[in-house]
This record gives C-alpha cells, sequence and structure tokens, in this order.
C-alpha cells in the first residue's frame, strides 16, 4: 500500500486552489445564543453544523475549536465529529484546535485520538503544546507525519499572559519562541512544497520577533479579524514572501456574526478572502 500524500503537499494544494484563510468554528455559548438558538446541544449542533457546511465550501482549512464542543460533553463531542465528517467532504481540511501536550502514555492516547491511522477523531492537523519539551511531542509528530498529517506548535500565542515564558532568552541568546519555530524548521528541512510541522503565531505580535524564513511549513495566525489584526499587520509580521507561502491567517467571530444566514456568512468569507488575495489592491 503506497503511503499517504503528506499533510503539507495538501495544504498546498488547497491554498492554491481556495487561498490562504483559516475559517475558525468556535461555538462560544454567546455566538449560538446571537443566532438565535439556545445555548445547549441541540443549539449547539445547529450552529456548528450550519456553518461548516458553509465555511468548509469556501476556505482551504478550517479550524474547530475542541473546547467549544467538549463544554457540552458527549453530545458535543459527537457533533465535533461530524464537523469534522462534514468538513471534509465538502473539500476542506480540518485542523482541529485542541492543544494537547504531554508525556509518555497520555501523548500517546491523544494521539491516537486524532492523529493516527484509525484515529477516532481524525483531523488533518491539530495544534499542539510544546511547553513540556519539543521532546514529548516526537511521537506525535511521527505518527502523525506517517498518517499523512500535521502539527501546528504553539510557539509565540498573542495572549499577554504568555509574553514572559515565550519571550524568555535562552543560554544560547535565543527565545523561546525561536527555539520552538528553529525546531519545527529542522523537522521541515528539504520538503517540498511544504514541511508538515507548522507553528501557531499570533498575527498582532511585533514585527521582527521572530525569524520565521527557514520554517519551511505552515503558519497558524490567529488573531486576524475581530481580534485587531489587518492585512497590514500580517505583512508587517510576516512578510510578503512567508504570506506567500503557508501562512493561515485566522478568522472566527468576525465571520461567523453574520450567521445563522447561509448568504451573509458566505459574503463575510469571501471578503475575508478578497482581502487576503489582493492587500495592496484593496488598501489595507
Amino acid at each position: 500500500m503506497s503511503a499517504p500524500e503528506r499533510f503539507g503537499a495538501r495544504l498546498a494544494k488547497a491554498i492554491s486552489a481556495r487561498g490562504p484563510l483559516c475559517a475558525g468554528i468556535d461555538p462560544h455559548p454567546g455566538l449560538i445564543e446571537a443566532w438565535g438558538l439556545p445555548a445547549d446541544a441541540s443549539g449547539l449542533e445547529r450552529f456548528a453544523l450550519g456553518a461548516t457546511e458553509v465555511l468548509a465550501a469556501e476556505t482551504a482549512i478550517v479550524k474547530p475549536q475542541s473546547a467549544f464542543f467538549e463544554a457540552f460533553g458527549a453530545a458535543g463531542v459527537a457533533v465535533l465529529e461530524r464537523v469534522v465528517t462534514l468538513a471534509a467532504d465538502a473539500g476542506a481540511l480540518v485542523l482541529l484546535d485542541v492543544k494537547r501536550g504531554d508525556i509518555g502514555s497520555t501523548m500517546e492516547a491523544y494521539t491516537a485520538a486524532y492523529v493516527a491511522d484509525g484515529a477516532a477523531i481524525a483531523a488533518d492537523a491539530i495544534t499542539v503544546s510544546p511547553y513540556l519539551g519539543f521532546g514529548s511531542l516526537e511521537q506525535c509528530v511521527a505518527t502523525a507525519r506517517a498518517a499523512g498529517r500535521g502539527v501546528f506548535v504553539l510557539a509565540r500565542t498573542s495572549n499577554p499572559e504568555a509574553h514572559a515564558l515565550q519571550s524568555a532568552q535562552l543560554p544560547d541568546g535565543r527565545t523561546v519562541a525561536q527555539s520552538i519555530v528553529d525546531t519545527a524548521a529542522a523537522l521541515n528541512d528539504g520538503v517540498a512544497p511544504l514541511g508538515d510541522a507548522g507553528v501557531v503565531v499570533g498575527a498582532t505580535i511585533a514585527p521582527g520577533e521572530l525569524e520565521l524564513a527557514a520554517l519551511n511549513g505552515p503558519v497558524l495566525a490567529p488573531g486576524f479579524g475581530a481580534q485587531g489584526a489587518t492585512v497590514a499587520d500580517l505583512r508587517a509580521v510576516f512578510g510578503d514572501a512567508l504570506l506567500a507561502k503557508g501562512v493561515l491567517p485566522a478568522s472566527s467571530r468576525d465571520i461567523l456574526k453574520h450567521g445563522p444566514d447561509a448568504a451573509a456568512l458566505r459574503t463575510a468569507v469571501r471578503r475575508n478572502r478578497e482581502l487576503l488575495a489582493g492587500p495592496q489592491e484593496n488598501g489595507q
């Protein structure tokens, strides 16, 4: 049996076909209620499936936030499984935002749940945390790659609480965040067109804070839209060359607020895609 196509290669094709926008599917109770739905399992189902049906048909990759589904217990996890399947059927890749990070058999169990062959909730990629040491992720990364899946490692997030840790300087002069980027880059070395080990870097960080040119992998850039980052900010942080190869600006609330009307959701997605496709033409 031939090896599965690598995640990085599949992602590059998807970006070429549909653009780089990563649409978040975040069924926050407030958003569910704003759609005129009850903040219970039935409202979750209608919200999540309705959003996925539109977003997954328009974007290269969608990002369900697992916590918002888990909050509803077993019924919520069942809806998440349906979201993953529905998105795949619509042609979108699924980046499951779970931020798992542990050691030993516990990390093996997370790996089996999401990225191993036969995974119960088989996402195309997941977010993972390296803050028990990047080495704790080695088996997860290897398993994901063997199954044609990917990982996005938290490197420099935009929340204020993270700054002290992620910007701390190591003995070699690099920051913690830069060391994570560099380790991911080593995993992607020589892989074309795009490696399978991505990083998470907030779109609202200071320009020049990280050196990403050698990453050769995707960058998930949360903060685009409702959190304040514009196309101009993306260009300042990542540069045009990196934006053209694998940066995934992520937006959720700024799009989801237009529901439950499917046409309004679709228009919001396409507006964001147009902004990302032509920043100069759109004056951003």
